[in-house]
């Protein structure tokens, strides 16, 4: 482990922990679009560009990331997370940019519509149509990765369920860091972690993530992937820290899908804090994952073009 990873454990317990826990939607919005553009730069190289795309609530605008020499036939739709109230894809942007680096491939992350002001499925609608409209950007289904962290994390998984139920063609693989899978927060995690997770409020996200779901049933496969049927699903990647409320989360979600016969991927940090990637050029440990999502990107579009 890095020098660098127990200072920012500590600076993340002791400044943003403490925010987190009684900051308003706005407020958490405005603060982390501001740490980002501080914080989190992009490789040199990159595009960005915005476009927009069709979906149910009209026209919706997506970042689109150019690496130098891109992969033209290859995707990544990123779903970014902040517990479905606040993140953008310029809080997510420079990561991407890495990832997109790295593996060739472009990347689109998707300007989906945020509780409380929107709430359940409005995300969800929005992450169906961004992948939609990758087809009419000329992609096909095997030519797409689907990924999140976090509250997006689980809006990839939601949408792959969607996706599989209704019989769509599904994307090459899907990767998830830290993913938020079960709104009925029902994993030990969330209580033996409480103390130990250095960042999110176990206390608080029952208030959180009730601007997301509403009346809405937490049991919603929808909603919490984690209750969802994944028989026939693509590869899935999954990561997590060994310290996060949402390790059980991420744990269980890993052995439902091999329960529906799914290739996955789980890997367990140890010591790092939730979504560390986020920190690439910062944390050596985000540089390091990074690369090693990547590879399983190559990997995986190599096998569909072999396919």
């Amino acid at each position: 482990m890095s020098l660098r990873r127990p200072i920012l454990n500590l600076a993340l317990r002791w400044s943003e922990k403490p925010y987190l826990r009684r900051a308003n939607p706005l407020d958490l919005r405005e603060r982390f679009e501001k740490m980002a553009r501080f914080w989190f730069r992009p490789p040199r190289g990159v595009t960005f560009t915005r476009r927009s795309f069709a979906a149910p609530s009209g026209p919706r605008k997506a970042l689109w990331i150019t690496p130098e020499n891109p992969n033209a036939n290859s995707v990544i739709l990123y779903l970014h997370g902040g517990a479905f109230i606040f993140g953008s894809p310029e809080t997510h942007g420079a990561m991407l940019a890495k990832l997109a680096q790295l593996s060739g491939a472009m990347a689109c992350l998707p300007r989906y519509r945020l509780a409380p002001e929107h709430p359940f499925p409005a995300g969800l609608d929005d992450a169906l149509a961004a992948y939609q409209d990758l087809f009419e950007q000329g992609y096909s289904a095997d030519q797409i990765i689907l990924g999140g962290d976090s509250a997006g994390g689980g809006l990839a998984l939601a949408l792959l369920h969607v996706l599989i139920a209704d019989g769509q063609p599904l994307p090459a693989g899907v990767f998830c860091l830290s993913p938020l899978t079960d709104l009925t927060f029902s994993g030990k995690s969330w209580a033996f972690n409480a103390e130990k997770e250095v960042l999110l409020p176990a206390e608080r996200a029952s208030e959180l993530v009730g601007m997301y779901l509403g009346e809405n049933d937490a049991t919603d496969p929808r909603a919490s992937p984690l209750f969802g049927d994944f028989t026939g699903a693509p590869p899935v990647y999954l990561t997590v820290g060994d310290s996060e409320i949402l390790l059980d989360d991420t744990l269980r979600m890993a052995e439902r899908l091999r329960q529906c016969g799914v290739d996955v991927s789980c890997d367990v940090a140890q010591g790092l804090p939730h979504v560390w990637p986020l920190c690439q050029g910062l944390l050596p440990e985000a540089d390091a994952t990074l690369a090693q999502i990547s590879g399983w990107i190559a990997a995986r579009l190599v096998a569909q073009g072999d396919s």
